[in-house]
């Protein structure tokens, strides 16, 4: 990356423009201000900014129009819709719609900076995901099993993150991994070697969360016959891991808040603070933001935790992984049952691959257990499989989708890598070059159209943007 970031400003209002101008004078950032949606338009189909600020009321269209309208072009830009006093609910439905944050004027100077940050900070990782090799795949990470490209992504963000402070939002639908993914992270990064502490905020009864994080003195409420320590003490110097944040009761929240940004806290019952040094994750199935506009959760304490986001993708996403987490249990559990099992039988693969794996990979784990406590044999069949997997395809489905595939021709290495041949002699170029002049001379021929250059190369218009955006900027 560049040392300073593209913003785009796209707001009517001069003095307000002005104001957020002198707010960002000594950011890393370069800041475009435009005060129509057509001169915006204008300016996006000749440059792609890093961010843009995006107010919903402009004097020519709406703010609603030129989101989809970027969203429509897959531009690689992160962007914060910019909203008046009451309209939260209105952001929250764009930020459904691709938007990736939103501030609520008036903005002041700390807000505006604070989220420009954490969103220019996720593109800054971002970068560094998209930058690394596509041969760099791996078949398992710390305790993740699976080597599709949504979870490649997913080991590279840890990978980027890792040796950072920062702290991790961890977000992804029960069952994915979410306590897996934070000791990852914190196995990846300089505090390996001190503790780990999950609190899981949704399995512990409210009066006495408190008391778990902080600890409490003797005799500060009924039954604490002794002095406890608290998980904030058992981190220090490690990893504290809030597992289902948004179940935290609003007024613990503000204590946790004041926790993490002083990192100073006092014992349940005590009189004294203590300072300690600590890492924090912490992860929710739930949608952060839909809380934050119900009133469960608490904006300030959004913000300090929303720093790095960190999405895990459904099983029913994971491509292949299916099949190779579900082999990796039938073996393990067949040596821990002294079963024989080895392998599923091509029906039972057509099963496991299509169904859509509600729970997943916890779902997936119960499944092969109950297949291995209950049957044996050196292969599992659709029979064997347990309700509502052997309910999900008929007989004739299963069949169709077990008929093998005409194998697809490969192009020769040749045509591959550019290889130019003239008698005898080899011309090599490489591959960054060929890959430049392909996409160059697609968009020419598409007259300058992303979109259609990147359908006929088969690739997302977002990597074509963001090549496009690195040669521009002098990156690569």
């Amino acid at each position: 990356m560049k040392s300073k970031y593209q913003v785009l400003l796209i707001e009517d209002s001069k003095p307000l423009s002005n104001l957020y101008s002198k707010y960002l004078s000594n950011e890393p950032i370069d800041l475009v201000c435009l005060n129509t949606g057509r001169t915006a338009l204008n300016y996006l189909q000749q440059n792609t900014p890093h961010l843009i600020m995006l107010d919903l009321k402009l004097p020519d269209m709406s703010g609603k129009d030129i989101l989809r309208w970027i969203k429509k072009q897959a531009l690689p830009c992160a962007i914060i819709i910019v909203t008046s006093h009451g309209s939260v609910n209105t952001a929250v439905k764009l930020m459904q719609q691709g938007a990736d944050d939103f501030l609520e004027k008036p903005v002041s100077a700390e807000r505006l900076k604070t989220t420009l940050t954490n969103q220019l900070e996720h593109i800054r990782l971002q970068h560094l995901v998209d930058d690394i090799t596509t041969n760099f795949n791996r078949n398992t990470y710390h305790g993740f099993i699976g080597s599709s490209l949504p979870m490649q992504n997913v080991y590279r963000i840890i990978d980027a993150a890792a040796p950072s402070r920062a702290t991790v939002f961890i977000t992804g639908e029960s069952g994915t991994g979410k306590e897996v993914c934070a000791e990852a992270i914190h196995n990846q990064s300089p505090r390996a070697q001190q503790a780990f502490i999950p609190l899981n905020c949704g399995a512990i009864p409210h009066d006495l969360m408190e008391s778990e994080i902080f600890g409490h003195v003797k005799g500060a409420f009924t039954g604490a016959s002794s002095e406890r320590k608290g998980a904030a003490a058992q981190a220090n110097g490690g990893t504290l891991f809030l597992d289902e944040i948004c179940e935290m009761d609003l007024d613990l929240q503000k204590k946790l808040l004041r926790f993490i940004q002083t990192g100073r806290y006092q014992k349940v019952g005590g009189s004294r603070e203590e300072s300690v040094d600590i890492r924090f994750l912490c992860a929710t199935n739930k949608d952060p933001l839909h809380e934050v506009a119900a009133g469960r959760f608490r904006e300030d304490l959004y913000y300090r935790l929303h720093v790095v986001l960190l999405a895990l993708p459904p099983l029913r996403e994971r491509e292949n992984d299916i099949l190779t987490i579900a082999t990796s249990f039938l073996k393990t559990y067949a040596q821990e049952e002294g079963k024989i099992f080895l392998q599923f039988s091509p029906a039972a693969e057509v099963v496991l691959r299509h169904y859509s794996w509600p729970g997943n990979v916890r779902q997936l784990q119960n499944v092969i257990r109950n297949i291995v406590v209950l049957h044996d044999g050196e292969e599992v069949s659709v029979t064997q499989l347990p309700p509502p997997l052997n309910e999900t395809l008929s007989d004739k489905e299963i069949q169709s989708l077990t008929v093998p595939l005409h194998p697809t021709p490969i192009a020769s290495p040749i045509e591959c890598v550019g290889i130019a041949t003239s008698g005898e002699e080899l011309s090599i170029r490489s591959l960054e070059d060929v890959e430049r002049e392909a996409i160059q001379h697609a968009i020419e021929f598409c007259n300058g159209n992303v979109l259609k250059a990147a359908v006929l190369l088969k690739v997302s218009p977002s990597t074509l943007y963001r090549k496009k955006q690195a040669w521009e900027t002098g990156e690569a």
